[in-house]
């Protein structure tokens, strides 16, 4: 797709639909996720989040601001690893993770829209609301970039206004919360210790991590190879203040048994004490804003992320005989994932993959290309060694407590890795030579983004 700039994204458009999926559902849901494993210590978990994130969002902004393009991620695997499984692979979790962020954002519209209605959650209530919101996004993809545009602005107005409004207030009312019961474990939290707070920082990244898909935006923004960025970092600083502020916010108004208690619609039950009856009506309706929006940005990455994964041959070509496939696919696989698990496990799931993923973008950047884009060495390492630690220490939380994450998160990964090689090999000739030319269907100038255009690959790192 090649668009004038006229119809191409602004910086602060670009920064709407970052903070849109990052405020999506994380913020609605994983409070209490957080309250479960850390106890009082959660807002901090934000905070040590928040640091976390900026040290793995350097190696995205490098690479962004050096090869932009609607691949985003996936040509930052290709440039790295070169064409082949390897890119193929963790471009591929990262796509799976950020269908999986969409149906965590659709299962979160549902839990707090039956919040107005006074339901609790149920089995079919909760997927039917997340189906149907995938269906709304997946309309207003289609309508085009402008509208996009138009409502992630609107939406991100309201969003970052209404929680500073629910934040402040929040701390206004009940003060900040005292220092000296952080750490404090309560009836629902197995230990208040150094182990479960790591882990926990899983969940706290997750948070975040729709900044990565800022970087689908090469083909759509204007200035990409400035305002990528730009936009990655501003999303990421807007996002920091708020949870930090909201957490706070919500630790003086429930105790953590009352938090854990409500963790699918936290934000809900944290505006009572303040606001009242108005205050869950308020919390909802952000919530339902913020999720709306969330998907449709997502929705709008994660589609054109495997759109380029097709022109860059990491996948089988798809199929011609709808409008845009790439869109179709995502959708229907965010409406599978959306009615087979639980917010708990997809966001479990999602964070797992992530932060795989994360840790090869930043072995890529650190160990082929830090020269190329003038990156700092210390900082990558910094980021691996971070990853490592904190993933290392969610599976071995997840596997005590709920296996059956750790089991799907591998069969996952394994059933991506086998796939990408045996279709890998549908391409590679008899003597090693292996066909990756990219198809020049985006329009985008594919020599200028990713170095890799018109030649063949030997071989496959």
């Amino acid at each position: 797709m090649e668009m004038g700039s006229d119809k191409k994204l602004s910086l602060s458009g670009s920064v709407s639909l970052g903070t849109g999926v990052m405020i999506g559902a994380g913020i609605f849901v994983l409070m209490g996720q957080i309250a479960e494993l850390v106890g009082n210590l959660f807002p901090l978990a934000f905070v040590v989040g928040a640091v976390v994130v900026g040290f793995s969002a350097y190696s995205y902004v490098k690479f962004a601001s050096a090869y932009p393009s609607a691949g985003g991620i996936a040509m930052f695997m290709r440039r790295a690893y070169g064409p082949g499984t390897v890119a193929g692979t963790y471009s591929l979790l990262m796509y799976v993770s950020m269908v999986i962020a969409e149906s965590l954002v659709a299962r979160t519209f549902g839990s707090y829209s039956l919040r107005l209605f006074g339901v609790e959650n149920t089995a079919l209530l909760v997927p039917v609301l997340g189906v149907s919101l995938i269906a709304f996004a997946y309309i207003v993809n289609i309508s085009g970039n402008s509208m996009i545009e138009r409502s992630a602005k609107l939406t991100a107005v309201f969003k970052i206004a209404g929680i500073a409004v629910l934040a402040l207030a929040g701390l206004a009312v009940g003060g900040l919360p005292s220092i000296g019961n952080w750490g404090a474990a309560s009836s629902g939290t197995a230990t208040g210790g150094s182990f479960n707070f790591i882990a926990a920082l899983a969940l706290s990244i997750l948070a975040f991590k729709g900044f990565t898909t800022i970087t689908n935006q090469g083909a759509d923004i204007v200035d990409p190879h400035r305002n990528i960025g730009r936009s990655i970092i501003i999303s990421v600083l807007i996002c920091s203040v708020i949870y930090t502020i909201l957490a706070l916010a919500v630790s003086s108004s429930l105790t953590v048994d009352e938090l854990i208690a409500a963790k699918d619609y936290a934000l809900a039950e944290a505006a009572k004490p303040v606001f009242g009856k108005f205050g869950l009506l308020f919390t909802v309706l952000l919530a339902i804003v913020a999720t709306v929006s969330g998907l449709i940005a997502s929705i709008f990455s994660a589609s054109r992320m495997l759109a380029m994964l097709s022109s860059m041959k990491q996948i089988p070509r798809l199929y011609r005989g709808v409008k845009n496939p790439a869109l179709v696919l995502t959708v229907a696989l965010a409406i599978t994932l959306t009615v087979l698990f639980d917010l708990t496990r997809i966001a479990s799931i999602g964070a797992i993959f992530y932060l795989t993923m994360d840790i090869a973008i930043h072995w890529g950047l650190f160990r082929h290309l830090r020269k190329e884009v003038k990156a700092n060495p210390i900082v990558p390492v910094t980021a691996i060694v971070i990853d490592v630690v904190i993933l290392g220490t969610f599976l071995t939380l997840k596997f005590g407590s709920d296996p059956l994450v750790v089991y799907a998160s591998v069969i996952g990964f394994v059933g991506i890795l086998v796939t990408q090689r045996l279709f890998m090999i549908t391409h590679t000739d008899s003597s090693g030579v292996m066909h990756m030319e990219m198809e020049m269907e985006t329009g985008m100038d594919m020599d200028d983004e990713t170095g890799h255009s018109n030649h063949t690959q030997h071989g496959d790192e």
